[in-house]
């Protein structure tokens, strides 16, 4: 459904209110493309000095392209969701293979790690491309206004939400309103406390005019999430300590570990060889949440003078190499511990 309205205010809303951001004074699709797959699943305030220093060790495809993977995940520590630094990494030798960045929708589709979300974005900002974009907060508004309940996250919200997305955008002005429904609805529109009484949008907001600002967008039920029972331990050995690189198929493939026992029962035990060098326990029962996990964790460290066989995947490095090396933020944890910054 059209509505000139709605989206006129939009676009006059985000002229006034809209947020300022470095990429935002960029055309380049580099830049955007990289701030696009860092602020998936991170906020703008985290997500900008990723950005920057990004941008300032890799400023440009090729640069990015050429780079040890390891130098990319490490750049990355803190983000969580490794997969997308890789893809990330994957996308650059794509681009950098192909002789410049695609600049159609499909073209921008192909890359690793790109939806149709983030193909939209990139498009519609580098390009001027007239694609609509789709993300929690552009839910929230037109769920919103539109008064619609359908819940989101199912096959047919995205398809209600993506024609109506569509419908609504002003033809040779995507870039300004898809960046301004997004920031409608980080400022204006919010997911708790919405700023009603200053709204433009008010007068016409079905949500508003019903009461049902809490209630919309409706959601559908999340899966519980699952527990894993981790034991960490760091093993020192004449300046250097036990690490491996995680494989494929599990959380945070690619990224760097200590010596790691999982304990389907939770009951915690190591094996024999390593309570033989009688390993001090520095915490227990961590809880780590991620998205669909918690781990709760035991962290130990062991020192012995005689360097056993390590178990297969592990390999030896210097401790003082440790900042070389992409690690998951609860490896850090424990680090910050054994520094005494915990």
């Amino acid at each position: 459904m059209k509505d000139p309205f709605f989206s006129e205010t939009i676009l006059d809303w985000y002229a006034r209110n809209g947020r300022d951001l470095p990429w935002r004074r960029t055309r380049d699709p580099y830049a955007i493309w990289i701030s696009e797959i860092i602020l998936q699943q991170t906020r703008i305030a985290q997500g900008t000095a990723y950005w920057e220093r990004f941008m300032a060790r890799f400023p440009d495809v090729e640069t990015l392209a050429e780079a040890d993977e390891d130098e990319v995940l490490r750049l990355w520590e803190g983000l969580g969701y490794y997969s997308r630094a890789r893809n990330l990494h994957a996308a650059a030798k794509q681009i950098a293979a192909a002789g410049s960045f695609p600049d159609t929708l499909d073209g921008i589709r192909s890359l690793r790690g790109i939806g149709d979300y983030t193909a939209a974005a990139i498009g519609s900002i580098a390009f001027g491309l007239d694609a609509a974009v789709l993300d929690g907060n552009v839910y929230r508004v037109l769920s919103r206004y539109f008064g619609i309940a359908t819940p989101v996250g199912s096959t047919a919200a995205k398809k209600e939400f993506s024609d109506l997305a569509r419908e609504l955008l002003p033809p040779g002005k995507a870039a300004d309103f898809n960046q301004g429904i997004m920031d409608f609805g980080a400022i204006q529109c919010t997911p708790v406390s919405p700023a009603c009484g200053t709204c433009p949008l008010s007068g016409s907001c079905r949500a508003f005019k019903t009461d049902r600002t809490g209630i919309l967008p409706v959601k559908r039920e999340a899966k519980a999430a699952s527990v894993r029972h981790f034991s960490y331990v760091y093993l020192r050995s004449g300046g250097m300590t036990a690490f491996r690189k995680r494989p494929a198929g599990d959380i945070w493939q690619g990224l760097w570990e200590p010596l790691l026992f999982e304990s389907p029962d939770g009951t915690g035990a190591l094996p024999e060889w390593i309570l033989t060098l009688s390993p001090v326990l520095l915490r227990e029962g961590f809880r780590h949440q991620l998205t669909h996990r918690t781990l709760l964790t035991d962290f130990y460290r062991a020192e012995t003078e005689e360097k056993p066989e390590l178990p297969e995947g592990y390999r030896w490095i210097k401790e003082q190499d440790l900042d070389r090396f992409g690690k998951p933020r609860l490896v850090e944890i424990l680090l910050e511990i054994l520094e005494g910054k915990d």
